[in-house]
């Protein structure tokens, strides 16, 4: 899971010799958090949602089921866990801990996922 919030994250990467450079000539480099001039608790919301969701499509891939599946498993929709998987905003974060638990995630693992810090490219 941490895997895919990196890859999520990735896309951001700048070469030093590069930002340097842009620096230099006066552009100012930032992330998405600098540009969408998000407060640190609105980062860690979005953070977490993004581990969440990663780590909700991790088990059902692991244990073989489609959207379809899971959505009859949490009573949803096959379209809701498509949207849910991406970690689109209009997903609760209640609906994101119910499916974990409904794809058997202990509380304590679903506590680490909520837990721990994505690390910056």
């Amino acid at each position: 899971m941490q895997a895919a919030i990196q890859e999520i994250r990735r896309g951001s990467v700048m070469k030093d010799a590069k930002r340097e450079k842009l620096e230099r000539a006066g552009w100012k480099v930032g992330d998405a958090s600098d540009l969408l001039e998000l407060r640190e608790d609105e980062e860690m919301i979005i953070e977490m949602r993004v581990a969440l969701a990663a780590k909700v499509r991790e088990l059902r891939q692991r244990r073989k089921l489609t959207q379809v599946q899971l959505a009859r498993l949490v009573g949803s929709s096959q379209s809701r866990i498509a949207k849910l998987e991406t970690a689109d905003k209009s997903v609760s974060m209640e609906l994101l801990v119910r499916s974990l638990a409904s794809l058997g995630a202990s509380r304590k693992e679903i506590g680490s996922v909520i837990g721990a810090k994505i690390d910056a490219p």
